[in-house]
This record gives C-alpha cells, sequence and structure tokens, in this order.
C-alpha cells in the first residue's frame, strides 16, 4: 500500500515489517537521447541498462594532483576534524569520510561546476540540478573499513524525501583503484527494483549509519538472490577515472587491508524537478550537509 507525505505519493514503501520488492517506476535516463551532451547515446543505453557508466578519464594527471592536495589539506586540518561534517573511523580514528565538502572547499565547488561534471549530470536526468550530496571518503591502507551493500535511493527516499529516482552520482577516482583495496562493487541491473528494507528508521539513524550501515540493509537471502540474478561488478581505474551510477544500484565495497590507499570525491546530483519533502520512512530529517534542503541548481 503507498502513503503520502506533503501530499506526494510514496510509490517506494520501505522501512516496514517485511522486505519488500517493488518494480522501478521511474525512467533511469529523464533526457532526450537527442540531447546534445558529453554522454554518446550509446553510453546513455549501457546506463539505462546497466545502472552505471565508467569514464576511463575524467580529470587529467595535473588536475589529480591539485584535488589529492585539497583532500590531504582539508583530512589534516584540526578544525574540519572536529566538524561535524566529519567521519571518523570507529577503531583507527582517522578520518573515512568529509561531507558538504563543495561548501567547505572552493578546489571542490570548481570541480562540481566542471561541465564535465554537471553537464553529464543534466543530460542524464535532463533538467538542471542541484547537490543532495557531496563527500570526500578515503580509506587509507592497513584495515579501512568498507561500506556495505545497499540502495542509495533507499536511504534518500526513507531518510531525506527524495520522492523519485531521478538522482545519479559519480564517484571520482583520486588514487589507483586496484581489484584488492576496497574498490566500489555494483550489481549490474539492480537498478531496475527497489529493494524496501524491514524494520523502523531509529531516530538519528546517521550517527551510526555512516560508520556502520544497519537500518535500510537488505537481507543476505535478498542479496544472495540479487548477486545471482545480476552478477558483481568491480570497478578499478586509475586516478582521474569515474564511475557515474543511478541512486537505486545494488552497490558496496570491502575493507582496504592492503597498504595502497583508496580514496575518492563523490557528489550526488538531484534534478530541481524531484527535491526533498519531509522523510517517507524515518521520524526525522537528516541534517542538510547529508542531504541538501538548498535546491539552488549548479552553475
Amino acid at each position: 500500500m503507498t502513503t503520502t507525505t506533503t501530499n506526494v505519493t510514496d510509490l517506494y514503501p520501505t522501512r516496514g515489517a517485511t522486505e519488500v520488492a517493488t518494480p522501478r517506476q521511474d525512467p533511469v535516463v529523464w533526457g532526450s537521447p537527442d540531447t546534445p551532451g558529453p554522454v554518446s547515446a550509446a553510453d546513455l543505453q549501457a546506463l539505462d541498462r546497466d545502472g552505471f557508466l565508467a569514464v576511463d578519464q575524467l580529470i587529467g594527471p595535473d588536475e589529480v594532483t591539485v584535488y589529492q592536495r585539497e583532500l590531504e589539506r582539508l583530512i589534516t586540518d584540526p578544525a574540519i576534524r572536529e566538524d561535524e561534517r566529519s567521519i571518523v573511523e570507529p577503531q583507527s580514528k582517522e578520518i573515512r569520510s568529509v561531507f558538504e565538502v563543495h561548501r567547505i572547499s572552493e578546489v571542490f565547488a570548481n570541480l562540481v561546476r566542471d561541465e564535465r561534471v554537471v553537464g553529464r549530470a543534466r543530460q542524464i536526468l535532463g533538467s538542471d540540478v542541484y547537490v543532495h550530496q557531496s563527500r570526500i571518503n578515503v580509506k587509507p591502507g592497513f584495515g579501512a573499513s568498507g561500506f556495505y551493500w545497499h540502495s542509495d535511493f533507499e536511504t534518500w527516499h526513507a531518510e531525506d524525501g527524495l520522492p523519485n529516482m531521478r538522482t545519479i552520482s559519480v564517484s571520482i577516482a583520486l588514487t589507483e583503484n586496484y581489484d584488492t583495496n576496497g574498490g566500489l562493487m555494483i550489481m549490474p541491473g539492480s537498478h531496475k527494483t527497489f529493494l524496501g528494507c524491514a524494520g523502523a528508521t531509529p531516530k538519528d539513524n546517521y550517527k551510526k549509519s555512516l560508520q556502520m550501515q544497519d537500518a535500510g540493509t537488505p537481507s543476505d537471502e535478498a542479496l544472495t538472490r540479487m548477486a545471482s540474478e545480476y552478477g558483481i561488478k568491480l570497478f578499478t581505474g586509475r586516478a582521474g577515472s569515474a564511475t557515474w551510477f543511478d541512486c537505486n544500484a545494488m552497490h558496496g565495497s570491502g575493507d582496504n587491508i592492503t597498504p595502497f590507499p583508496r580514496s575518492n570525491v563523490f557528489i550526488v546530483f538531484n534534478s530541481v524537478e524531484n527535491t526533498a519533502v519531509e522523510p517517507f520512512a524515518a521520524p526525522i530529517r537528516r541534517p542538510e550537509f547529508i542531504g541538501a534542503r538548498d535546491f539552488t541548481p549548479v552553475r
């Protein structure tokens, strides 16, 4: 049964008594195939089919150096460490993520506005876009923990109030992504089915979930079934490569127990025609540095 929040129909029920699979109700590619842009028609078709699109070199080596230097500056700044937007590893006490990085850093703000980045988002979503979330993820070697399997849209719908699947993410590698240092894994085709997870959302769930996912986690049975049906694609690539992926793609990453760090900048673009309402399955909104309420288009 569907419910409503702020007069918006809930097309994707989740966080109920049982786990429920719902066929996707929204397009994957919202823009017209004839609309000019940096993404080819063939790549748009692949994105629609698989739920992701890999770009071998989105930014060049000289640019990578600039962003690596800025990442290092941010994670070693004591003021940034004390900021609530920084998430610290429970065991090592090292910084795991810094949220709202496009507001903290003009260097990363420029990256968000880069037409190679925002232009692709506009083309895929078929509208102007704003940043729903941005962050740098840091996976130092020797034990940085991974991110368990999940659909981002499940959380953004349940806890941030995004009504529809009109959101696209890009993960830009700032270090080499090997097949051994905790790289991104996606189940190709999984974005066509929404998996509503079981269990109510605790108040202030974000404080725990940013370190270790609990609410909104698929069951082992569902993950086994999905992995058997879709398979698992592991993304590798040099620094400067990027992976675009649909908001409902089932994805995760493993721990990094190698000596080789894996860091990336992660930007979530949402359509200005899909702005957040009240959460569909949570008692309160998450903070704005995690789920934006400023819907100003990126210019």
